[in-house]
């Protein structure tokens, strides 16, 4: 029965995704936590978070035009 579970069939990537988005759902879960901490949200206030997100969104917009422009890959 072990040794059936180490066994690759060949499809490992559905593996590795499952994987992949169960850290993803962790990290967004850990941070709501974090940041459902009153303290924290006052801390957060005073740095300027918001004007720090603000900033950066040219680039993540600059990003996601030179993404759609390389087209998808083909494997």
């Amino acid at each position: 029965m072990a040794l059936e579970l180490l066994e690759t069939t060949g499809d490992v990537r559905d593996k590795e995704t499952l994987y992949m988005l169960g850290g993803l759902s962790l990290i967004v879960f850990g941070a709501g936590l974090i940041l459902s901490n009153p303290l924290v949200r006052r801390y957060m206030s005073q740095m300027g978070v918001g004007s720090l997100a603000g900033a950066a969104m040219p680039d993540i917009e600059r990003y996601l035009k030179l993404r759609a422009m390389s087209g998808p890959k083909r494997t």
